[in-house]
């Protein structure tokens, strides 16, 4: 999972004016892998795009990798402000 983990962070930090307050957490549950993104509240609108576009396809590249197992991979963008 480390490496979609990599993937998540390539994506989103070209995309944000302060890369290096993008913090990603992953926790476990029965069904799913859920990557928890946050990033600056300023940023907090190009991650997710006018009409949540940008967050979408960002969902549609990552929920493409195939994961080991029957779990299922999720991704929320979790608003700090």
């Amino acid at each position: 999972m480390k490496d979609l983990r990599e993937l998540v962070l390539t994506i989103v930090q070209p995309l944000v004016t302060h890369p290096d307050r993008v913090h990603l957490e992953v926790t476990e549950s029965d069904d799913f892998y859920e990557y928890n993104l946050s990033v600056d509240p300023e940023d907090i609108g190009r991650v997710i795009g006018k009409q949540g576009r940008v967050a979408k396809a960002i969902r549609t590249i990552v929920y493409s990798v195939r994961t080991n197992g029957p779990k299922r991979v999720r991704l929320n963008i979790v608003d700090k402000s």
